[in-house]
């Protein structure tokens, strides 16, 4: 018989992990329960989930959350997985403005929800709008959402005719055709990753339009690869002023916000 620590000696990828979503025990229930015998439907389950990771499922997407700042997200393979880069955006937007002013923000390219939910939990006097073009994201970000936050469906501002805001702040597809990280991303929504030839579309139709949907002083917030701040500031300079950037937590490059002249 096979018991709880001949699997966790074992050398199957995130196995702990995967003993706990198929037998409901924590880590330390597992290490405290080392010589439990899995049953024929929980060998069954642990079996299925170790193949799906074995052929390359994100664990995210086996286990159906995961961790964003301070809240969990549930994910699906119609989202992008969080990253703790993109917790940057969060840092950056909340020390912007006065913590009592009242705030209209656009989340554009919502995903999950993770940046306009995560917003209005720290900030409930925000008034948040979050876009996306996919049905099925706007579902997941809606079951996500801890406050009342406007979802809107469609491409970018064409979700948000008529309105304006103070911050629009976006984590924007910005890898370029053909990048060879993206075969480690295949079971990720390509449509939330890849953006043209430099990676650069998605952030040029953001930038060219953010400026009749921002208030006076209103600013955009943008993440984008290591390698595309420089040229992300150039298209700024015509609309904005007020350039800042900011590097993640492994120092790399990672967002730019402007402010609208």
């Amino acid at each position: 018989m096979v018991t709880i620590q001949d699997y966790l000696n074992s050398d199957i990828i995130d196995i702990a992990p995967l003993l706990s979503l198929a037998l409901n025990k924590s880590h330390t229930q597992l290490i405290t329960h080392y010589d439990y015998q899995p049953n024929n439907e929980e060998k069954t389950q642990l079996n299925q989930l170790i193949k799906q990771r074995q052929s390359g499922t994100p664990f995210a997407y086996l286990n159906g959350t995961k961790g964003f700042y301070h809240l969990d997200f549930k994910v699906t393979p119609s989202t992008l997985i969080p990253r703790p880069e993109t917790e940057l955006l969060i840092d950056i937007a909340l020390g912007l403005f006065d913590k009592n002013k009242i705030c209209e923000v656009l989340d554009l390219g919502t995903g999950s929800g993770i940046i306009a939910v995560t917003l209005g939990d720290k900030n409930p006097q925000w008034h948040l709008t979050a876009t996306d073009f996919s049905i099925d994201a706007l579902n997941i970000a809606q079951q996500n959402a801890k406050t009342n936050i406007n979802f809107q469906l469609g491409s970018w501002f064409e979700a948000t005719p008529n309105q304006t805001f103070d911050l629009i702040i976006s984590n924007p597809p910005y890898i370029k055709q053909g990048n060879p990280y993206l075969n480690d991303l295949s079971f990720e929504p390509q449509s939330a990753l890849v953006s043209g030839k430099d990676g650069l579309d998605d952030v040029r139709t953001i930038i060219d339009n953010a400026p009749q949907y921002l208030n006076k002083k209103g600013y955009v917030l943008l993440e984008h690869g290591f390698d595309q701040q420089e040229e992300i500031i150039q298209l700024l300079n015509h609309d904005f002023f007020n350039i800042q950037k900011f590097k993640d937590y492994n120092q790399q490059n990672r967002a730019v916000l402007a402010q609208i002249k």
